[in-house]
Parts: structure tokens; C-alpha cells; sequence
């Protein structure tokens, strides 16, 4: 299917103020760019009771994260939130109203991870800080009103990497037993996919982003055979949680995306899957602007009431 005309509208946006990618940017200046690029777009206007900004304990020192809480009395079903961002850039305040939209939608708190970026914090350090994030939300989970009996992992890009990833490593190492995970676009694999071939250039993601990315997460070349970093590569996806996952036709993630999906499926997990034909990376992120970021946001909420109740 050709490009949604909303995106295409947005891709020409770009084109026309002559954004750089991010790859071609210091690090500094991408973080400056993804930055200012969601703060051209309309907030949220969902309504919650509230947010509060905490510093846990992490692997590494104080793990910064921000509790959203629904209107409503407790105790409320929680999702972890980790950020996208391709594990370099992104941060709390870019995600907040995709947060805001996630706790009025599904009605549950939003717990959201401000986890090490690279290169400062190379892998493993943002996987470390999502499990410790999560571990510590189920034992506090009384104290913020939160259900430690229904908690969620969700993310997009690199988040739903991390969402992943952090199902995965409470199923072999001991955790709080999740009810669900909502994969956005996830990173699971770094194969030359027909998807990264095809939509390598003019769809916001690029190619050439992702090599950078992932050049300035992963310092040692043996872990990219570590299902820690890549998902995919876990000898078993048997008996994670039940999963809701996103992919969009012109996105260099779409094939690795929809793989983990039918990996999943085959190991006999319940999955949902949904591909956005006519969409691009990061629409997700775009609910206010685009329809289809609209649509896959009403339909991930949808799906997190339902794996809650």
C-alpha cells in the first residue's frame, strides 16, 4: 500500500526543514533534535490524577522514574514503560504524553523508566535498569496504589526491545509474574531483513540510524548472540506472557518485528498482532498528529483492559 497521506504529509515536513538523520548528528545534538522534533506536536489531553517523579534504587546507583496515575481508586494494573529511542536518545518528559495516554487509556498506572542510554552506558546497562525497574515496582506496589498481581511491560523500538528482554529475563530469573507484554515495533534481531533493505531510506528510520545505534549500544560484538540484546535468539519463548504486537509497513523493524510475533506464536504464547499498512516508525509516538498513531494507541489500550481484567 503507498504511504498514509497524514505521514506522507509528515515525511514531506521533514524533507522540507531539512532535518538531518539522526545518525548524522553528534549524540548530543540527536538527543537535541528527537527532542525538539515531539515538542512540535500537540500534547496529550488525556486526563490522569496525576504524576510523581521518584529515584529508586538501580543497578548502578538511583534508577529515575515517573509514576502516572489514573483517575480513580486503586489498586491499579501497572505497566512498565520503557522509551524508545534506539537505546541513545529519548527520555521522560519526550514519552510523557504517550504515557498519559496509556494510564487514562487502559486505565492503570504508568510506571516510566528513565533507563542509562549508550554510548555513555553501553549494553547491558538499560536492560539491567528496566529488570530492576520492575522488580521494584511489584514489591512497592501497594505503596503507590499499584496491583503487583497485574503488571504489563510495554515499549516501542528499543523499548519493546526492553519490554522483551525484561519478560524474558523475569521468566529465567525469578521476578514478578507478568500478565502481558505490548511490543511496539521492538528490535529483536540485527539480520538484513527485506524490511531494513526496502525501507532503509525516506521513512524517518533509516538504516544507516540503526547501524548507528546499535554501534553505540553494543561495545562487544560476542553479545549480539545474547537473547538479552536480541530476543529473537533465545532457544525459548515458551511460557512468556501473552503479547500485543505493532508493526508498520514502511519501517526498516517491520520483519524482525512480525518474526518475534510468529516465534512467540509457534512456542505457544497467545499473541495479538496488528501491521499498520501505510505507516512508518515511530507513528505510535505520533498519536496526536496521525491517525493511524491514534488508532494503534486506542488499540493497545483496548488490549491492556482486556489482559488486565
Amino acid at each position: 500500500m503507498p504511504l498514509h497521506a497524514q505521514v506522507k504529509g509528515f515525511l514531506d515536513m521533514l524533507v522540507a526543514a531539512k532535518a538531518p538523520a539522526f545518525h548524522q548528528l553528534p549524540v548530543a545534538d540527536s538527543r537535541k533534535a528527537f527532542s525538539s522534533l515531539i515538542a512540535m506536536l500537540p500534547p496529550s489531553t488525556a486526563t490522569i490524577a496525576g504524576t510523581r517523579d521518584l529515584r529508586i534504587p538501580g543497578p548502578a546507583g538511583e534508577l529515575p522514574i515517573r509514576i502516572y496515575t489514573p483517575v480513580g481508586q486503586g489498586p491499579f494494573p501497572i505497566v512498565m514503560h520503557f522509551h524508545g529511542g534506539g537505546f541513545v536518545i529519548g527520555d521522560l518528559e519526550i514519552y510523557d504524553s504517550t504515557c498519559r495516554e496509556i494510564c487514562a487509556g487502559a486505565d492503570a498506572i504508568v510506571v516510566a523508566v528513565d533507563y542509562r542510554l549508550a554510548p555513555e552506558h553501553p549494553f547491558p546497562a538499560a536492560p539491567d535498569d528496566c529488570l530492576a525497574a520492575t522488580r521494584w515496582a511489584a514489591a512497592h506496589a501497594a505503596e503507590f496504589h499499584g496491583d503487583s498481581n497485574r503488571i504489563v511491560v510495554g515499549g516501542d523500538s528499543a523499548g519493546g526491545n526492553l519490554a522483551a528482554v525484561t519478560a524474558l529475563r523475569l521468566r529465567d530469573e525469578g521476578g514478578p509474574k507478568l500478565r502481558g507484554q505490548l511490543l511496539i515495533y521492538p528490535v529483536t534481531d540485527a539480520a538484513d531483513t527485506e524490511s531494513m533493505r526496502v525501507n532503509a531510506e525516506g521513512y524517518l528510520l533509516t538504516r544507516a540510524d540503526m547501524q548507528w545505534f546499535v554501534g553505540h549500544y553494543v561495545k562487544d560484538p560476542a553479545a549480539l548472540s545474547s537473547p538479552h540484546l536480541l530476543p529473537l535468539h533465545a532457544p525459548s519463548l515458551a511460557g512468556l506472557p501473552p503479547a500485543f504486537l505493532i508493526t508498520a509497513e514502511f519501517d526498516p523493524l517491520r520483519d524482525e518485528g512480525e518474526a518475534y510475533a510468529a516465534a512467540l506464536s509457534k512456542a505457544g504464547v497467545p499473541v495479538e498482532f496488528k501491521r499498520y499498512d501505510g505507516a512508518i516508525h515511530a507513528f505510535y509516538t505520533l498519536f496526536t498528529t496521525l491517525e493511524l498513531g491514534r488508532q494503534a494507541m486506542d488499540q493497545s489500550t483496548a488490549w491492556l483492559k482486556k489482559i488486565f481484567a
